[in-house]
């Protein structure tokens, strides 16, 4: 019987060698893996490290106190989106302002408690709204105002004023502020390698030098960020027109994640992440890396097909028709669409201004 134990082609006498060396070989691999994770785990925390100090934060919650509308812990989730029209650092190049800076783009985003479908509602900036008392960043209070454009709401008082003033229009808790700058917004184009846009008809626009033919087109950061700010080539020239452009990049861009695997790739994913969050200023609850990749994370199985948008219902003001007013009833409807985690009714605006 001990002859047995050199069965299977070893000869006698150089049996544990052979045990010895396989030995070797696991222990190797147990922790030659246990270092590669250990490694990988150091590079995903230095990766985390430079995500968090990329993000600025704003405390909002601290500054709006606890008069706000009630929070629904459904697992739902309601973004105030805005994108900032500053002209300063690094966007100089696109125009000069008076040293403030205003909420250029605004949308509110609703992630549905089963996160497979998202709203979101634009409001137009030069919406006539009621804008209640803010605080100012640099002390003091500004009062509120019955008739003040809404997104001047960001001038007077921050993010947290603006967030004030759409929490007090729709009745809804705003879960997360997030603010994107044009820089900010070209770079996570580019690291997308570009965005597929179909346009119907021809731009020319010499304010935001797009020049686009009608047709198929991959567009890169800088004729991203022109076509989202263009306006007076589009409809009637208002903001109006160029909402219905940033709808359609919305779900363009949408569509443009999914198709690249950003989320099955997880160098692209934390690179993506990398880029967006030098750009971002965001609550302060979500200013982390873990915490924005957890929000990327839950909309990663949303269909662009399932991602409504939709304007807020306006009329032109009667006293300024630059301006527009918010249509109550049509708008009431979106707003308690939201709050019940139901798809915003696109029937909303039919009839108005917005839909034109």
């Amino acid at each position: 019987m001990a002859d047995d134990d050199t069965t299977g082609g070893e000869a006698p006498g150089e049996g544990p060698a052979p045990r010895a060396r396989r030995r070797t070989a696991l222990h190797a691999a147990v922790w030659g893996t246990v270092g590669a994770l250990v490694l990988a785990g150091a590079g995903l925390g230095l990766v985390y490290l430079r995500i968090d100090g990329n993000v600025a934060g704003v405390d909002i919650d601290s500054a709006l106190g606890p008069d706000r509308p009630a929070d629904v812990p459904d697992g739902s989730l309601d973004i105030l989106l805005l994108g900032s029209d500053s002209r300063s650092g690094d966007n100089r190049r696109y125009g000069r302002d008076d040293g403030t800076a205003r909420s250029d783009t605004a949308m509110i985003v609703h992630v549905n408690k089963a996160h497979d479908r998202v709203s979101v509602v634009s409001i137009p900036r030069d919406t006539l709204v009621e804008r209640p008392e803010c605080d100012k960043p640099g002390g003091g209070t500004a009062p509120a105002a019955r008739r003040a454009m809404f997104n001047e709401a960001y001038e007077t008082g921050g993010p947290a004023c603006a967030v004030k003033t759409v929490e007090s229009m729709t009745g809804i808790r705003m879960d997360h502020y997030v603010e994107i700058d044009f820089t900010g917004f070209k770079e996570v184009v580019d690291r997308l390698g570009g965005v597929p846009v179909t346009t119907t008809e021809p731009i020319d626009d010499e304010d935001s030098h797009l020049h686009l033919p009608a047709g198929r087109h991959t567009l890169d950061g800088e004729r991203a960020l022109a076509l989202v700010r263009t306006r007076k080539s589009v409809g009637n020239g208002s903001d109006l027109g160029r909402i219905r452009l940033q709808h359609a990049f919305v779900r363009a861009f949408a569509e443009r994640v999914r198709n690249v695997g950003v989320f099955s790739d997880p160098k692209r994913f934390y690179g993506l992440l990398d880029t967006a969050s030098s750009a971002l200023t965001t609550d302060s609850a979500l200013a982390s890396a873990p915490r924005l990749a957890g929000l990327a994370k839950a909309l990663r199985d949303v269909d662009p097909r399932d991602v409504r948008t939709v304007t807020l219902p306006v009329r032109y003001s009667s006293a300024d028709p630059n301006r527009v007013v918010p249509v109550r009833s049509r708008a009431e409807r979106i707003w308690r669409a939201l709050r019940a985690d139901e798809p915003v009714p696109a029937s909303a605006a039919e009839g108005t201004a917005a839909a034109e």
